[in-house]
This record gives C-alpha cells, structure tokens and sequence, in this order.
C-alpha cells in the first residue's frame, strides 16, 4: 500500500507553541514530527496546502504513506492529527516510521456496503444503527488494510453484527479481539422501528418486569 501518498517536509530547529504559530502563520507550514523504528524523534514542517489536501482522502488516514524529509525518503503512517477546535483546519502531525519486522497498530474505517439491500430495512422497515465507524487492528505495514468492508445485504430484524464477524484479510488482526473474548462487541445492528410490534413486545416485558 506504500507509495499511494507521498509528502514532502523540511526539518525545523524551533520548538514550543510561540515556534509553531509562526511557522503556520508565516510559513504557511503545519509542525509535525516523525518518530519510531529506533531513531531519534525529528521535528519537521509540511506545507499547510499539500497536507490539507492529503487529509480530503479518507485512505491517506490508513495508509503507508511515503514521506520526503530533506530530500531522503522514508515510510511512515500518520498516528495522530491536531485540528483546530473551531475551524478544523490541521495544526500538528504525528508520524511513525514503518519497521516492516514489526506489527503496527492503526485505526481503520469500516465501510458498511448493502445497507440499500439489507433484508431487515427493505422487508420490514428496520433501522440500521452503528456502534462503531473504525476498529483499530494489528498488521505488518505490508498487510495494512484501506478499510474493513461489514456486508448487511442479509441482515434483518434483531441482527447484531460483532467484531468476530468481520472479514479480515490475511495477516490482519483485530485489537479488541486479541483482549479475550469478552471483548466481542458489536459493530453494527438491524432494529424494529419505533412503533413495531416487536418494539411493543419489548416494552411490555420490560413493564412486566417491575410488576411483583
């Protein structure tokens, strides 16, 4: 996957808040910082246009990214990104070098494909709710996936899809799984719509259960 996105950044000397600000606000620049695969951390700056526009891609989030400091070329994911709180515009970035010998953990989105044909909505007017929009999994950087694809096309009324149930490619490990089995939950369900009969049968257990 490496190769997709490329970035290029210079290394800067500055440090602290006062240093930041003038590189974004004179330079037109985003700090960040390069860390990991036993070298020392480095400080660097990208420029605000190119990382702005690497961001619009939902992949780049997911990807091994190919990073330029000083002319030499490294592999990297991104592991962390500051926003501006109001205006959302990036401020700081974290990346970590790619040790291809190790496993990384990253945050991956799940994309939910069939809702349009899921049996429980378009049979018997079900409510798709998600619990989760990304799971974080355990890989080699070569393994490393784009996203994690949970089909719905037959899910119907009452399904609850967990984490043991998504598909992963080889070599790709689910974090949360990796804790015990406990750690099983849900990703995704199919409900009864307000007002079904199997939404009255729910409440009027639940009343029966107060009564003595």
């Amino acid at each position: 996957m490496s190769g997709d996105f490329t970035l290029s950044a210079t290394s800067r000397a500055g440090s602290g808040k006062g240093a930041s600000r003038r590189l974004r606000r004179l330079e037109s620049k985003v700090p960040a910082i390069v860390y990991g695969a036993d070298q020392p951390a480095q400080p660097i700056a990208i420029e605000f246009k190119e990382l702005v526009k690497a961001l619009e891609s939902e992949a780049f989030y997911s990807h091994v990214l190919s990073l330029t400091v000083d002319g030499t070329a490294q592999q990297v994911v991104l592991k962390d990104l500051q926003r501006h709180p109001a205006k959302g515009f990036p401020m700081h970035a974290d990346f970590l070098r790619v040790d291809t010998t190790h496993t990384i953990n990253m945050q991956v989105p799940l994309h939910f494909i069939n809702e349009d044909k899921c049996v429980g909505v378009k049979q018997h007017g079900g409510l798709i709710n998600h619990q989760m929009t990304e799971v974080e999994v355990v890989c080699l950087a070569k393994d490393l996936p784009e996203y994690l694809e949970v089909d719905l096309a037959d899910a119907d009324i009452g399904t609850i899809i967990h984490l043991s149930e998504i598909k992963l490619p080889a070599g790709v490990e689910l974090k949360e799984l990796q804790l015990g089995e406990d750690h099983d939950q849900p990703v995704v369900s199919v409900n009864a719509p307000k007002g079904s009969s199997a939404d009255d049968e729910d409440e009027a257990e639940g009343a029966g259960d107060d009564t003595e």
